[in-house]
């Protein structure tokens, strides 16, 4: 693989586009903000406007709602020979894709975890995949050369390639990233009827928990939109389990000396269970999609 086009230069295209000049090669920079291409641009990520000859392989950087029609649009172009993109919802796009009689032979879908609470191609950076995995999900009628060359981009990135089928991808994000995304911002909105004097006592711990909620809330209504299903699934399981706790903490509040070891014993389990699921993760440095989503 010679030649890349990068489609929308955001954070992960951006940083696509300068792991890949560290290797030597020069995209070609494309985005429907012609600022964001030439800002990309001056830093070094590439060359604005569309090659002359189809290149290599095309990555679409774009949220997961365009994924489909960006793809159909730079297939009739001509961009490229093969394309793939970075969206963290796989099915959605896929399937859109496939109505709107995109050639998915010379499609794989492609998502690399690893993200920022930045936005944009000023927050890129070219060692953001480094040692990350970088999830392809090829459908069933998937060329070779395609998947080969999505897997080529992800290894001069940096990244670990994973082949995962698209509706586990979509599950596995839901409990790593997406889920707790949301989790992230539902915790952060309630400062929002915090007291100065209370808020003045925030600590680490907080801004670690809430970091995520930083990220942009229209790119994180389409992703959480988009894979909505799975999303639900998760949260419908941690709403039981947090209306468990507040129910023991009320009955805490109240009950006699007597009831409170049932309340105890039942926070002191979700505790312990958290301490052990916290582990599951610490320091993976396996096949994990435990990282922070990654988003164009």
């Amino acid at each position: 693989m010679r030649s890349v086009a990068v489609v929308g230069t955001g954070l992960i295209g951006t940083s696509i586009a300068l792991a890949l000049r560290g290797r030597g090669i020069v995209p070609h920079l494309l985005d429907a903000d012609p600022e964001a291409a030439r800002l990309a641009a001056g830093l070094g990520a590439g060359v604005v406007g569309a090659p002359r000859v189809p290149v290599d392989l095309a990555v679409l950087a774009v949220p997961p709602q365009h994924v489909a029609t960006v793809l159909r649009e730079q297939q009739l172009r001509g961009l490229a020979q093969d394309f793939t993109d970075v969206s963290s919802v796989k099915v959605r796009p896929q399937r859109e894709a496939a109505e709107l009689g995109c050639d998915l032979a010379r499609f794989v879908g492609g998502h690399p975890m690893a993200g920022r609470e930045r936005s944009g191609p000023l927050a890129a950076r070219g060692d953001l995949f480094h040692d990350r995995p970088w999830v392809l999900t090829p459908a069933e009628g998937t060329g070779e050369r395609a998947v080969e060359r999505a897997r080529s981009l992800a290894e001069l990135c940096g990244a670990r390639p994973v082949v995962m089928e698209t509706a586990r991808h979509d599950r596995a994000v839901a409990l790593v990233s997406h889920a707790p995304h949301l989790v992230a911002s539902l915790l952060a909105a309630r400062l929002l009827n915090g007291e100065e004097s209370h808020l003045e006592l925030a600590g680490q711990g907080l801004r670690d928990a809430t970091r995520i909620a930083a990220g942009d809330a229209g790119l994180w209504t389409d992703i959480l939109s988009s894979n909505a299903a799975a999303v639900a699934e998760v949260l419908t399981e941690v709403a039981l389990e947090l209306n468990a706790a507040v129910a023991a903490l009320r009955d805490l509040a109240v009950a006699p000396p007597a009831h409170g070891p049932t309340g105890r014993a039942h926070l002191n389990d979700v505790l312990v269970r958290g301490v052990r699921g916290r582990a599951l993760i610490q320091g993976r440095t396996d096949l994990s999609l435990s990282g922070a989503a990654a988003v164009p």
